[in-house]
């Protein structure tokens, strides 16, 4: 039986496509079978530091490939991949830390600093890895172990995991309190690479660029999937997304595909798209938040080969619940739920709601996470009778394909009116000056509450509060359109390109 555990899927794969140049990084180009071969002995290494099956091992990097190579090595020792993005606070690598009860940590020479702070007295973590350089001396008696020496290691046997034990343990993105931890099974994140691998497989499509970072769910995605490619692919990989950056890549590349979320679209339009040759690329999947409609339309318009596929997941479904199949998509839904993915609209009494009708999107899979670590009591909430329920609101259509309103505690009631902030801010990208738009609600005496929007404008483009505000009225019910608009430099946008609701929430008091 060949099961689903992902270092055994890894090996057969890399035997079913043969060795090749398989990810480009800062101009130099890895072969398969040398990060096969790396994450072989870093993952001796490991067990060699006491690193057993089921413990977890926090990696701590920018985009790199010792990252995948860390993930190979973590699921061949049967250790459970403990990712967090680089930007996390102190405090937050702190919980994440004492929460996980990791054992060790993975990072590089500039986080050094933050791993050693975060490091608390009693903590489970026994050493920290650092690949590049060490520092002169051991920071406060932690003890640190160069990556070299771990690669150092004769290669061992993988040390087997069932398919319903811990592959990875991921941290939600906090935007609205307190991150919880998502464990994923190997069987669940099989599942999401293979149905990811089916759903999204393009004919011809055999190079990705990757700016996400791979530290989130949609950046993990792309690393399950590409465990399930029958033929030889490539992957371009960047250490973080900058605009100038992806377009010298993906025209010098040739690339054909590349993940974003929609903020770095919006980012890219004020790139001179036109000027590079981008004839190769044939699809863009944008996943993480809503895409407005305008933005979609903009991107395509300019880079007349692409085709931008919209697709839905969370953290919980490990990443995928449903994407647009290529040639067969639909312009402003997430697209079918993916194969062996089940999805239905609920009322806030679980009711399963008829088609067309908004209500709770919930899901059930094979990738659906058993419950929030150490947490029954979210558990209990999020996941129902198997049934994950997303806290988005959304409807699916005559043809099963999912639509999207807005996340369900985002929701705004002014005066008795459910106002979504994705109607406003859809609306403010419509103008010609603003580059990106949010909405949030503030408390209000009368309404209960008010909406307040954020924008930032293109560069050299210029727009009164007043006549966003108008534009706004002049194109939605007076029960929605935004009273106040605030332009700003920046909209804040949190580790992975989201919209940071809870930093707008946070400007909306202090103002």
């Amino acid at each position: 039986m060949a099961g689903h555990n992902l270092a055994r899927q890894a090996e057969r794969q890399l035997e079913a496509v043969g060795d090749h140049d398989a990810l480009l990084f800062e101009g130099s180009w890895h072969t398969k079978a040398s990060m096969a071969d790396r994450a072989a002995r870093v993952a001796a290494g490991l067990k060699g530091r006491g690193v057993s099956a089921g413990d977890r091992v926090v990696i701590l990097m920018a985009n790199c490939p010792e990252v995948m190579i860390s993930y190979s090595a973590l699921l061949r020792a049967g250790a459970v991949i403990t990712p967090l993005i680089f930007l996390v606070s102190v405090d937050e690598l702190a919980y994440a830390l004492e929460s996980s009860q990791a054992v060790a940590v993975i990072t590089t020479p500039e986080f050094l600093p933050k791993v050693t702070a975060a490091v608390r007295p009693g903590s489970c973590v026994r050493f920290v890895t650092v690949v590049g350089d060490l520092p002169p001396a051991e920071p406060s008696g932690l003890p640190v172990v160069s990556y070299a020496e771990l690669e150092a290691s004769e290669p061992g046997d993988i040390v087997d995991r069932a398919d319903d034990e811990l592959a990875a343990l991921l941290f939600t993105g906090g935007t609205t309190g307190r991150s919880k931890g998502v464990p994923l099974t190997h069987s669940n994140l099989f599942w999401c690479g293979s149905a990811g691998h089916e759903s999204s497989d393009v004919e011809g499509a055999t190079s990705t660029l990757v700016p996400l970072p791979l530290a989130h769910a949609y950046g993990l995605l792309v690393t399950c999937i590409g465990m399930h490619t029958t033929e030889p692919s490539q992957l371009v990989l960047m250490r973080w997304f900058d605009p100038a950056g992806w377009l010298d890549l993906a025209s010098t590349q040739r690339v054909h595909r590349s993940a974003l979320v929609p903020s770095m679209i919006q980012m890219l339009l004020a790139q001179p798209l036109e000027s590079a040759d981008l004839s190769a690329l044939m699809t863009v999947s944008s996943g993480a938040a809503p895409l407005p409609a305008a933005v979609r339309e903009q991107f395509e318009a300019r880079v007349p080969s692409v085709q931008v596929q919209e697709g839905y997941g969370c953290t919980e479904s490990a990443s995928i619940i449903s994407t647009n199949p290529y040639g067969r998509r639909k312009p402003g839904s997430v697209g079918l739920p993916v194969p062996g993915c089940q999805v239905s609209i609920r009322d806030d009494e679980g009711k399963e709601l008829p088609v067309g009708q908004d209500g709770e999107i919930c899901a059930r899979s094979p990738g659906i996470m058993t419950g929030y670590w150490l947490s029954p009591e979210a558990t209990a909430t999020a996941i129902v009778d198997g049934w994950l329920h997303t806290g988005d609101i959304g409807h699916l259509d005559s043809d099963g394909y999912v639509y999207i309103v807005d996340r369900k505690k985002d929701l705004i009631i002014r005066g008795g009116f459910n106002v979504y902030p994705r109607d406003i801010e859809d609306v403010l990208v419509t103008h010609p000056a603003v580059a990106m738009a949010a909405a949030v609600g503030r408390p209000d005496e009368r309404l209960g509450e008010e909406v307040v929007a954020f924008v930032s404008l293109r560069a050299d483009a210029t727009a009164t509060e007043e006549e966003l505000i108008q534009h706004t009225r002049e194109r939605m019910a007076a029960s929605k359109y935004p009273r106040q608009v605030h332009i700003v430099d920046q909209v804040p946008l949190t580790s992975v390109g989201k919209l940071d609701r809870k930093k707008l929430r946070q400007l909306v008091r202090e103002s």
